[in-house]
């Protein structure tokens, strides 16, 4: 029987997603006001930003999936900078994000408004068509 450890580094590439097995424990890391490039970085941060619509997108470098996302959302933190948060959590680097989030498959990107409620999750990637509607929807200008 695999221990929660070893579990959680499998990756089992199924339908072009990464999928985490086995809990994790949550932690707050207690950093305050990332920049953008931070909140890209792969670390886990205070999530959503206070006041602005914010986007989370949690995987893994490693993940196939989820290395389609970077491009994606490297431009996308650039063009919204100041209009809407974008971060990126990377949960085999960061356990303990995984459980946090209610996560079980990567990549999954979570949507939060200005008031900081979830609005909208999805599975898998995430084209940059998608998430910009999805910003307007959430009255990003």
């Amino acid at each position: 029987m695999l221990n929660r450890t070893v579990a959680l580094l499998g990756c089992l590439m199924v339908a072009g997603m990464c999928f985490i097995v086995g809990p994790a424990t949550a932690d707050d890391s207690g950093e305050k006001a990332p920049t953008t490039a931070e909140l890209i970085s792969g670390k886990p941060h205070e999530l959503p930003i206070k006041g602005m619509v914010t986007m989370v997108d949690i995987g893994a470098h490693a993940c196939i999936p989820c290395k389609m996302m970077t491009p994606v959302i490297e431009e996308l933190s650039k063009k919204y900078d100041g209009r809407a948060a974008v971060a990126f959590i990377d949960v085999w680097e960061h356990r303990e994000e995984a459980a946090k989030y209610g996560i079980r498959t990567i990549p999954t990107q979570i949507f939060y408004d200005a008031q900081g409620n979830e609005r909208y999750r999805h599975v898998g990637f995430l084209d940059k068509a998608s998430i910009e509607a999805k910003f307007s929807e959430l009255g990003v200008k």
